[in-house]
């Protein structure tokens, strides 16, 4: 018997990570470096070359979060062309791009995308995708 179903396809992942976080944003992307090969990624500015530098990671690349990359993101994803956000925010910091920071996440919940904002559910949600693939 032949199989007919199609492979799902590749998550569309972006990943942020305020500056204080990107080294945990890194430590995340090792963990679930399998999976996240086999899935279209964009990040910010910084966050992108850091997974494309010291993980070999295909990442489209966007403005660093406060000249607009978080603005680009939530553009992407009021478009339809993204599946999941992992914004790694570091909440002791005041950040001078706050109000795109908001629309961002405010973004994700208008058009009902997952947002992880924190390491333990970022996890989660890397975990459950992971399994599913």
């Amino acid at each position: 018997m032949t199989d007919t179903r199609s492979a799902a396809p590749a998550p569309r992942i972006a990943l942020i990570a305020h500056d204080h976080k990107k080294d945990t944003m890194v430590e995340l992307a090792r963990e679930y470096l399998a999976f996240l090969k086999t899935c279209t990624l964009c990040a910010t500015g910084t966050t992108g070359s850091r997974l494309q530098d010291q993980l070999g990671l295909t990442v489209q690349r966007m403005l660093s979060g406060p000249l607009g990359g978080d603005l680009q993101i939530g553009a992407k994803l009021a478009q339809g062309e993204i599946d999941l956000v992992v914004f790694l925010r570091d909440p002791m910091t005041p950040q001078p791009h706050e109000p795109d920071i908001n629309a961002l996440v405010r973004a994700c919940d208008v058009h009902d995308v997952p947002c992880a904002t924190n390491l333990s559910t970022a996890r989660l949600v890397l975990a459950r995708l992971s399994e599913r693939r």
